[in-house]
């Protein structure tokens, strides 16, 4: 029986039987971890419970940047994959995985592609990349194989290409980032595609959030379920640290935790737990990951623990959908807010074509934010009026309102898809740390 349906207290049991093992295991094969235990007068061997990793320092992004080869767990002959964490917090870091990492990969996704309703005889078209060193992409196809669907590697981009595709290959399912979707509702309207009578009916969202913290579908979500209500949506969250995919199953309640391949805490600025239900620094501890594991990890993503059971039948916990990273965190006229709450608005704009949110240092010494947007063709209205009227949605829904600057729409393009990105470039900080 899937541990993620039993008792609360076997979950805990087995989170616990693993924990040990994996402390035994950083103890004799991790330099980084070998270090910091003699540095911190710590025995791996008295890390017995989950309530003792609180006596444990955080592991944090510089460290794995500065010290990157320190975590490296098995001999290089081991390593069959190299990827990169997408830079979004700093430097993109390297990550090794040997092929136990791979298996554990597939593991992960199948159960979190199966959360989501996939199933072998789904077909499954993913709009994300495979290349340019990224471990999502990998991980998707692999669990897809494990769990025996069919697979259309389209890649990211290009809606021409994935309608030509939907129409040759009928998938019941696309995986794609979410504000993607609008793209391909534009371009199936301008071409005449029947896109609601489409084979489409399940779409699984990376990247972006389609939920607002109290679950309701937020602004994007919203737009995407009104112009197409025939398919169901589903939020992902996950990172390359966590080696891991948090999926929502058909209630939409959350993100579910594997728990046999991860422990999650959730920590205050004071770095002690949050209660369960409010929002703090997301933690990770990897179970069963062989090449380079992490223990305490600070992922700076900044989520709440929903604890009580799914009305799936799952025991397991759940992540909410997050509230933002926390070193985007914007203090805008004294207001704090996240990229997220910027983005939710802008998706509620039929004119804005695309946009980017540029944060920097005031005269003052306080945050100062730029919203540059690119507009759609149709648009008649003077840019004073777009303004003014930008400003009164970021009111509306902040209370406070940024600076509103208006380019065209491609050099915006250039913008959001930079060389070599993997992903959309929607934010930018130019603050001084």
């Amino acid at each position: 029986m899937d541990i993620e349906y039993q008792s609360k207290e076997d979950i805990r049991r087995l989170q616990e039987q693993l924990l040990r093992q994996q402390m035994l295991y950083l103890a004799e094969h991790s330099p980084y971890y070998q270090r910091m235990f003699a540095e911190h007068h710590i025995d791996p061997q008295s890390v017995q419970t989950i309530a003792d990793l609180k006596r444990l320092p955080f592991t944090e992004k510089q460290d794995l940047q500065l010290l990157n080869a320190d975590f490296l767990c098995c001999p290089k002959e081991q390593i069959i994959d190299y990827v990169t964490t997408s830079g979004t917090l700093g430097d993109p870091v390297t990550f090794a995985c040997s092929e136990k990492d791979l298996q554990r990969l597939a593991f992960n996704e199948q159960k979190s592609f199966a959360c989501a309703g996939v199933t072998n005889k789904s077909v499954v078209q993913l709009m994300t990349t495979l290349d340019k060193r990224f471990m999502a992409g990998m991980a998707y196809f692999l669990g897809l194989r494990a769990l025996g669907a069919g697979i259309v590697r389209v890649g990211n981009g290009n809606p021409e290409l994935q309608w030509d595709t939907i129409r040759r290959l009928q998938p019941d399912t696309i995986m794609c980032v979410p504000s993607f979707i609008l793209r391909l509702i534009e371009y199936a309207r301008a071409n005449h595609i029947d896109y609601r009578h489409s084979s489409v009916k399940r779409i699984i969202g990376i990247g972006e959030g389609l939920r607002n913290q109290d679950l309701t579908l937020n602004i994007l979500g919203l737009r995407i379920h009104d112009l197409w209500p025939e398919v169901s949506l589903f939020a992902t969250y996950s990172s390359t640290e966590m080696s891991a995919t948090f999926s929502e199953c058909q209630h939409g309640r959350g993100g579910h935790v594997h728990p046999e391949l991860i422990i999650v805490e959730i920590i205050g600025d004071d770095g002690r737990e949050m209660p369960d239900g409010e929002p703090g620094e997301v933690v990770v501890t990897t179970l069963g990951v062989e090449a380079m594991p992490l223990l305490r990890f600070k992922t700076g993503d900044i989520a709440a623990k929903l604890t009580e059971q799914c009305p799936c039948g799952r025991n397991s916990y759940r992540l909410s959908p997050l509230v933002g990273r926390k070193n985007n965190m914007i203090k805008l006229k004294g207001t704090t807010i996240y990229p997220p709450a910027i983005n939710d608005v802008l998706a509620s704009v039929d004119y804005v074509q695309n946009f980017v949110v540029v944060v920097r240092d005031s005269m003052a010494g306080t945050d100062e934010v730029v919203v540059r947007i690119g507009l759609k063709n149709n648009v008649v209205q003077s840019s004073d009026n777009i303004i003014k009227e930008l400003k009164d949605h970021f009111r509306s829904r902040l209370r406070v309102a940024p600076i509103v600057e208006i380019l065209p729409a491609d050099v915006i393009a250039q913008i959001n898809n930079p060389a070599g990105s993997r992903k959309p470039v929607k934010f930018i900080d130019e603050r001084r740390r």
